[in-house]
């Protein structure tokens, strides 16, 4: 009886927590991915324009409507995000994560109705806005991250939430392995893709009543404003710096800004490269190739279980960036499934990055601020970085159809490099320990900080150095021990003789 109490205790202590939620949103998420892609695909199955292959007005066509719909997506949600984001750092913490869950809900119920009354693709850019103005991911994951990183030391934040990112990969695992086949499921009233849509929005649905009525969220010490459900007493001390270092915090945005450019980017036009000749995917294998896509969550995150053993987070950042930036090279020149498979393989630590500078930025302001950080300020950066990646990437796919579809692969590779000289450039002022404005670190400021520099490597030929001394004294003491016991030895032969 006690042991069944037990359980029951632990198994409802686990449902008021935020993994279920993770795991309901991103499995309605990955259905519904697939789901677009595939219905967008039938509609413009038949799309045709003069000077064009059928081929390629059909890409363009499927190209421009994700633009749009990825613009709206991105960009509506900055002024609803930037209102949730203080309402969680007045208390309310599940305002970012409740009100998304709406506009997802949403999303979801109107591509269903998309398909089952016949309805015009562009109606989805009203589900588009509809999403956005709840907050969108732009609310909604901050949110989640920012509930977690309350939860947890600053020592151990980055490896909590790169497990967050595991479970999310998992998630988003399962379901794109089961939405192909979920996808060949209709009846012939209702048309493809009925079935996995009413899971999706099931899920979804899940998902919404589960934070509202079963999350719980912990509260900081200083905060004395009202949640919308009472918080755990149990709550660990957050560590948070009383300072904000602009230097480091401007270094990293911009190495988010560069990276999330470079893979917001290749990410826009993939959806589209998959279903072109010479790869011509159908349901099934788009369902696969979004899952390969899931994988790189636990490759990630073991990436930095075994990193970070060896490698500061600076480190953990380059690799990541360096992965990413060789595997979407790789892409531009895949022509079959398996050499899809062996580019993702490449990108193995992708998600390294973000997950890290998160968790730089979380250690650099003060705990009331961030969801102010992580939801508005970086989040706003994101959107409006969206604003440049999503149109020039678009058209230059659309551009080079004809000659090297590709190229927009080696064109996100090199943004991803521009992203590491910050990076580098961060673990540079840490090493010499200075403090200087952003920008201004000139060729006088490193030349001032070299005697620093010889001061250390002359610290570390000392200690070496006496080191050695020690040893050889060491040496000396041995030798001198073993000759008198050598001499005590003989002197007791001669007594007994």
């Amino acid at each position: 009886m006690l042991f069944y109490s037990t359980c029951k205790a632990h198994t409802f202590g686990l449902l008021r927590q935020i993994e279920p939620i993770i795991v309901l949103e991103e499995l309605g998420s990955t259905l519904f991915d697939t789901a677009l892609q595939m219905v967008v695909k039938d509609r413009y199955a038949n799309v045709t324009e003069p000077g064009h292959s059928a081929e390629d007005a059909q890409q363009k066509a499927i190209t421009d409507f994700y633009m749009t719909n990825n613009l709206i997506i991105q960009l509506t949600p900055i002024i609803p995000a930037l209102i949730l984001a203080k309402l969680s750092d007045r208390g309310w913490r599940k305002a970012p994560i409740v009100t998304p869950l709406t506009g997802y809900l949403l999303s979801r119920l109107i591509l269903l109705l998309v398909v089952v009354l016949q309805l015009p693709l562009q109606v989805m850019y009203g589900a588009g806005v509809l999403f956005g103005l709840s907050g969108g991911y732009t609310s909604y994951w901050p949110g989640v991250m920012t509930v977690v990183s309350l939860d947890t030391t600053a020592t151990d934040r980055s490896k909590v939430l790169m497990k967050v990112e595991l479970l999310y990969g998992i998630a988003g695992l399962v379901g794109s392995l089961v939405s192909g086949h979920l996808f060949r499921l209709y009846s012939s009233s209702l048309g493809n893709g009925t079935v996995l849509l009413i899971v999706s929005t099931l899920l979804h649905l899940l998902c919404l009543l589960h934070s509202i009525f079963l999350l719980q969220v912990s509260v900081e010490p200083e905060e004395k404003h009202h949640l919308l459900s009472h918080a755990s007493t149990n709550t660990p001390v957050v560590e948070a710096p009383i300072g904000i270092n602009k230097v480091n915090v401007a270094l990293l945005f911009v190495a988010a800004i560069l990276y999330d450019f470079a893979v917001g980017g290749a990410v826009e036009v993939l959806g589209a490269f998959v279903l072109k000749a010479p790869l011509s995917w159908d349901a099934t294998l788009v369902g696969y190739g979004n899952a390969a896509g899931c994988v790189i969550f636990l490759t990630s995150y073991f990436g930095v279980i075994g990193f970070r053993r060896c490698c500061s987070d600076t480190s953990l950042i380059l690799i990541g960036m360096l992965s990413f930036a060789f595997g979407i090279y790789f892409m531009s020149f895949v022509t079959t499934t398996l050499t899809f498979y062996l580019a993702r393989a490449l990108t193995l630590f992708a998600l390294i990055p973000m997950t890290t500078i998160r968790a730089l930025l979380s250690q650099q302001v003060p705990a009331s601020s961030y969801g102010e950080y992580t939801t508005c300020v970086l989040g706003r950066s994101l959107n409006f970085a969206s604003l440049a990646y999503i149109p020039a990437f678009t058209k230059l796919y659309q551009g080079t159809l004809d000659w090297f579809p590709g190229f927009v692969f080696t064109f996100a590779s090199i943004f991803t490099v521009l992203g590491m000289i910050p990076i580098r450039y961060l673990r540079l002022l840490r090493l010499l320990q200075i403090s200087v404005p952003l920008f201004r670190v000139t060729l006088s400021h490193l030349l001032k900080s070299m005697p620093s520099l010889y001061s250390l490597q002359y610290r570390r030929l000392q200690i070496t150095s006496e080191a050695a001394v020690r040893g050889d004294l060491d040496q000396q003491r041995r030798r001198r021990y073993h000759q008198l016991r050598v001499c005590v030895g003989a002197r007791q032969k001669g007594t007994e003789t």
